[in-house]
């Protein structure tokens, strides 16, 4: 269970300080920055079969991997921008399993995903520059657990999540000698 467990969250769980400061917010806008140039040189030279190839068993492909980043980076932009212009709005959640399973996500080229993480990345890492202190404080609410969620959070959130996925990709390459 412990080797299932370091496949599934292979850098850990995503652990918010307590005080998020300006350090952790500059390295999380970073990673968001740096992510979509790190994925597709990881991935470039990767054959049809080795994109078809899940990450573990049982889990997704390094294809459904890549798509998912994609769309979960793209409802969390919506969510910056919900929290930066409305008083702590109750977000949608959607099903990412499901999306998964939808066939984009299991045939469509990567490059879709790629360009679009890349010009995705760069208007949000434009916004997130360029935002006031106070407006890091600004939240949503995350409708499981009514969980209020603040920019700053969500910044490290999705610094984690990209780094948590490209582990996913970067892991199964070594364990291959890809």
């Amino acid at each position: 269970m412990e080797e299932l467990e370091k496949l599934k969250y292979p850098i850990g769980l995503f652990e918010c300080p307590e005080n998020i400061s300006k350090d952790d917010i500059t390295n999380w806008i970073t990673v968001l920055e740096t992510l979509p140039k790190r994925l597709s040189n990881l991935v470039k030279s990767f054959s049809e079969e080795q994109l078809n190839t899940p990450y573990r068993e049982g889990g997704w492909t390094v294809r459904q991997v890549i798509h998912h980043m994609a769309d979960s980076h793209h409802h969390s932009y919506t969510r910056f921008k919900w929290a930066l212009t409305e008083n702590r709005p109750l977000i949608k959640v959607y099903e990412e399993k499901l999306w998964s399973e939808l066939i984009d996500a299991k045939t469509a080229p990567i490059s879709l995903s790629l360009s679009y993480l890349t010009a995705l990345h760069a208007k949000l890492v434009y916004l997130l520059n360029r935002l006031e202190s106070a407006d890091f404080e600004k939240s949503y609410i995350h409708p499981e657990g009514s969980v209020n969620v603040s920019v700053a959070e969500n910044i490290g959130k999705y610094a984690w999540h990209s780094n948590h996925h490209f582990a996913h990709i970067e892991n199964l390459a070594l364990r291959k000698g890809w």
